[in-house]
């Protein structure tokens, strides 16, 4: 593949969960099981207890990024003025890749949406990464003016996921760009966003891998689960991973608007082909190479998901690509600790695989919660001993009101105060990242390559896309 690094077998999600790793587990859990008969009193309530504990901890150290995040973002901010600034031959070829499956309606979109960026056409190589088998999407890219645009046919392979078709674009053996960037087929990125990653590159201090673009929703007011998801979305770019960059952590990459320089991407082995969300996978990769991450203060946009069982579909892969991605990288614990650190390698557990266990937990404690207010049975009190119950009960009392309070506060930070009746439901939205937390585990286990398609174009507003522009924040 090129001058591409070959990915170590140790960093692919390819053998996660080979049968190998099944049979450990099973082994592991039986184990457990055993011991919670031979010792009915003292396993179960020590498992709650460590479990309660863990969680406690996630849940502070979530809300301590979110304050520190909202007291001081550390973002790379470049104006109008110093984008514009560099003449056409200052500027870099720039590789713009648009990876698309299933995607019929994909020409308008282009057109309105990566077809504004602002930068010089004979230093921008856009690759439309189509898969061979993919009629309907062809069908339509037939006799369409695209421009500089260029229509890359992926061979059929497995697994079929969208860094799969990344890697064969970049394989190519004509590319001349020097940085390179991913854009979904939806995405309304900022017009200047390309410009603005070249001078932050130049102007940032040296060790920086990758320039992360804040990402937003053009369809944030369609219905409450999109401005829950909008609300998710300002918090995690705009909020929280600022401060992670801060305290000098891992930060998992988002899905697009990753700005990378073409020579760092190939040295860190490019995205694993087997991970569906190869963007976290990638952030840590970087960490791992000594490469930093910082936030870019521009903003793209995309299209949120206002259907429940298509946000579930989506949410469940991200879900399991977090859960591969910290399997992946904790095989060598000892290597991963010595190459970021501790406190690193603890918010990188936190966030990745923790996001999605903590919410798959949610329902356990939940479910215990409503029986024993039911019926105060005996086995839940041998479950939550003291210890443990304080522990649940400082994180029903005080952790769950305070994400609520700081979800308020974001809002109006932001200046997104429609936003706020939406932040006084989060918890409902809590109910839905649990149902998706547990479908992603049982994909996890049986279906770990499989990527699930969502769906886009479910938002019908009357507003034409060309004018969604990219809002100016500040926070």
């Amino acid at each position: 593949m090129s001058d591409l690094r070959q990915l170590p077998a140790h960093l692919s999600a390819r053998s996660i969960l080979g049968h190998g790793a099944l049979l450990k587990i099973g082994v592991g859990a039986l184990l457990v099981v055993l011991a919670a008969i031979l010792w009915p009193h003292v396993v179960p309530p020590l498992l709650t207890g460590v479990v309660a504990l863990l969680y406690l901890a996630s849940t502070i150290d979530r809300n301590y990024l979110l304050l520190r995040g909202l007291r001081s973002s550390a973002l790379i901010r470049v104006s109008d003025e110093e984008a514009l600034a560099p003449t056409a031959d200052e500027l870099p070829v720039y590789t713009v890749l648009l990876p698309v499956y299933d995607e019929p309606t994909i020409v308008t979109n282009l057109i309105n949406g990566v077809g504004r960026l602002d930068y010089p056409v004979d230093k921008l190589e856009v690759l439309l990464l189509v898969e061979e088998d993919d009629v309907a999407t062809q069908t339509a890219l037939l006799g369409a003016d695209l421009q500089s645009t260029r229509i890359i046919l992926v061979p059929h392979s497995l697994p079929k996921t969208k860094p799969k078709a990344c890697n064969y674009g970049m394989s190519l053996p004509d590319l001349r760009g020097e940085f390179v960037t991913i854009y979904d087929a939806e995405d309304v990125p900022d017009p200047l966003q390309l410009r603005r990653a070249v001078v932050g590159f130049r102007s940032a201090p040296p060790g920086i891998g990758c320039l992360q673009a804040r990402l937003g929703y053009f369809n944030e007011r369609q219905n409450l689960l999109t401005r829950w998801f909008s609300l998710e979305y300002d918090q995690w770019f705009g909020v929280v991973l600022p401060a992670v960059e801060a305290s000098r952590c891992v930060v998992p990459l988002g899905g697009t608007s990753n700005h990378m320089p073409t020579a760092v991407w190939r040295e860190i082995g490019g995205w694993d082909e087997f991970n569906v969300t190869e963007d976290a996978d990638l952030g840590v990769r970087l960490a791992r190479h000594g490469f930093r991450t910082l936030i870019l203060d521009s903003t793209t946009l995309e299209e949120a998901n206002s259907d429940v069982v298509n946000w579930i579909r989506q949410r469940s892969r991200w879900y399991k690509g977090y859960l591969q991605t910290m399997l992946v990288h904790l095989r060598e614990p000892a290597a991963l600790r010595g190459e970021i650190g501790v406190k690193a390698t603890l918010r990188m557990i936190n966030m990745t695989g923790g996001v999605p266990l903590t919410s798959a937990f949610n329902l356990v404690f939940w479910f215990s919660m409503l029986v024993w207010v039911l019926g105060r049975p005996d086995f839940i009190g041998a479950l939550f001993p003291p210890p443990t119950y304080y522990a649940c009960l400082a994180l029903f009392l005080i952790g769950a009101p305070l994400s609520v309070f700081t979800g308020l506060v974001v809002t109006r930070s932001l200046g997104k105060p429609h936003l706020w009746w939406a932040a006084l439901l989060a918890p409902l939205y809590w109910v839905l990242q649990s149902f998706a937390a547990l479908k992603a585990i049982h994909q996890l286990i049986f279906r770990p390559f499989f990527w699930e398609k969502t769906v886009h174009g479910l938002d019908h507003s009357p507003e034409p896309l060309a004018q969604r522009t990219p809002p100016e924040v500040t926070s």
